[in-house]
């Protein structure tokens, strides 16, 4: 079979997603790391994930933050941003749209027992982060100015609607 329009690629999947900002009561901010497949980077980036038919952006992400950490009965806090960026992973390309969620929870330990079997050949590793570990790593972070961000939040309170941010 030929393809009817070489060289061009096709349009990727949108995904809608949540993701929460968990910080604890010492505002340590919890990532999880994976590799970047192109160049082999460590990347940083916030729980969470899809958006399954008929669940709301909040009930999204109390089933992930489960999933993912262990953490029952999240409390979703505030959306403070949103992003919109076309990311790959598994041999598929994305057209990602994430909800940014800030989520207060006491420090707790991470239970990833839960994770998917796409998630446990994915996520090399998690971190609850300082400010200035944030500030400082030159790994990638997700969202790339998520340390500037949060630090304004942090200082400033909530934005009145979420923000746009970069990818």
């Amino acid at each position: 079979m030929t393809d009817p329009q070489p060289g061009k690629r096709p349009t990727p999947a949108i995904r809608h997603s949540s993701r929460a900002l968990l910080l604890d009561e010492e505002d340590l901010l919890l990532l999880f790391s994976s590799k970047d497949e192109a160049d082999g980077s460590t990347f940083w980036y916030p729980v969470g994930g899809g958006i399954k038919k008929g669940e709301s952006p909040e009930d999204a992400l109390r089933r992930e933050v489960e999933e993912e950490t262990g953490l029952k009965d999240l409390t979703v806090g505030p959306q403070i941003w949103y992003r919109k960026a076309v990311a790959s992973w598994g041999g598929n390309t994305y057209d990602c749209r994430e909800r940014f969620f800030l989520c207060r929870v006491p420090h707790f330990t991470i239970d990833t027992s839960g994770f998917s079997q796409g998630e446990r050949d994915t996520v090399s590793g998690h971190h609850w982060w300082t400010q200035d570990e944030l500030a400082s790593t030159a790994d990638r972070l997700v969202p790339a100015d998520l340390a500037p961000r949060l630090r304004a939040i942090l200082a400033d309170g909530v934005p009145d609607v979420p923000d746009a941010v970069s990818s």
